[in-house]
């Protein structure tokens, strides 16, 4: 739930983003996961391998397909890593949460940019920066509205009990997994009135 859907690049690293992120998921394998040759397994049914098709077109439509798209070869659920490159902020594909192996790819104008870009979704559950500039990593800090937020490393892999985690709007709860008011989700907070004499 946590995988990377969208990234918001900036405009002066956008191309050798591209060229790079090309050449690593042409090395990604898909297949059974009992064969640790494999990097990537199937999705879980039909049902969601269709939805997932499904944006792969929209990205079509609104993108420019650079990796993938299809069906990856084998029996089962099998889909290629797909990325789309140029998707705007009002496509589907940058707008909603897709559950799959796609990734559509927005070029910010600026880090100031690519902040609000990245505030601009109704979902909130994860999100990673990769940067070395302190003042930047400060700024995304307080305002990129994540429930977790990753610095320089990858949006997955919290640990519950390490790691606290959950989103915030339309990604959870805004509470934390792990982490003490988590435990609030198992009460049941009443107000009681009652008119006396």
């Amino acid at each position: 739930c946590s995988a990377c859907s969208r990234a918001i690049v900036s405009a002066s690293v956008y191309d050798d983003f591209l060229e790079r992120l090309r050449a690593r998921v042409a090395r990604i394998t898909v297949g059974p996961v009992e064969d640790p040759a494999n990097y990537m397994g199937p999705v879980i049914n039909q049902r969601s391998m269709e939805t997932i098709q499904n944006y792969i077109e929209i990205g079509r439509k609104d993108g420019q397909l650079i990796a993938g798209g299809g069906r990856a070869p084998g029996e089962g659920y099998f889909l290629e890593p797909t990325v789309f490159a140029g998707i705007e902020p009002e496509s589907r594909v940058f707008q909603e949460e897709i559950f799959g192996p796609v990734l559509g790819v927005t070029k910010a104008r600026d880090f100031e940019h690519a902040l609000e870009l990245a505030n601009a979704t109704e979902y909130g559950l994860t999100g990673a920066l990769y940067s070395r500039n302190p003042e930047k990593i400060r700024a995304a800090v307080d305002r990129f509205f994540v429930g977790n937020l990753y610095i320089n490393r990858k949006c997955t892999g919290a640990m519950v009990g390490a790691h606290p985690f959950g989103g915030f709007n339309m990604s959870g709860t805004d509470s934390k997994a792990g982490g003490p008011d988590y435990l609030l989700l198992f009460t049941q907070p009443k107000s009681i009135a009652e008119k006396v004499g």
